[in-house]
């Protein structure tokens, strides 16, 4: 699955944060509460609107976003 697909970046929708399609849910949330130690049944059963590959989009995305990230470092 390509999370292009189902996230989507606007500047009209949450200031042009990442947002699972056609709703105002962020990845940035999503990934929190699976951090929170929600699962994904809690997830699906609280917002209705998303799916399971909603979910899996967004942790791709922001594997990906990781990925690319470069860290440098700066001595002390």
């Amino acid at each position: 699955m390509d999370w292009r697909e189902r996230i989507l970046v606007d500047q009209k929708i949450l200031v042009g944060k990442p947002v699972i399609r056609g709703t105002r849910i962020s990845v940035e949330f999503v990934v929190d509460l699976l951090a929170q130690g929600w699962t994904e049944a809690q997830i699906l059963d609280s917002y209705p609107g998303i799916s399971r590959e909603d979910i899996l989009a967004c942790l791709k995305y922001a594997s990906e976003i990781l990925k690319s990230e470069r860290v440098y470092p700066v001595p002390a």
